[in-house]
């Protein structure tokens, strides 16, 4: 990871498109003034060869423009969502 790529974390929100997933990452700031712990989501268009599935933890990294709104590719799934079958 010596690459100046930005890299960020988060989860797998979305996963309907061929090869696009959306991610879901997360950043908590405090206000400038009043000092209150405020959190922000952003949702970002990612493209992926690895087969992430919704609720996946992932890493991105950023890289050339792929389409009009991809600017990011999965470059390492942290954790994988169990999926639990329910049998009645």
């Amino acid at each position: 990871m010596s690459s100046r790529r930005k890299r960020l974390k988060g989860e797998v929100v979305r996963a309907i498109l061929q090869k696009t997933v959306t991610v879901r990452v997360n950043r908590t700031f405090r206000h400038p003034l009043y000092q209150k712990v405020l959190r922000r989501s952003t949702n970002y268009l990612v493209h992926d060869e690895l087969g992430c599935q919704a609720g996946d933890q992932v890493r991105i990294v950023e890289s050339r423009p792929l389409s009009r709104r991809k600017r990011w590719v999965v470059e390492e799934i942290l954790r994988r969502e169990s999926q639990v079958e329910l049998v009645e």
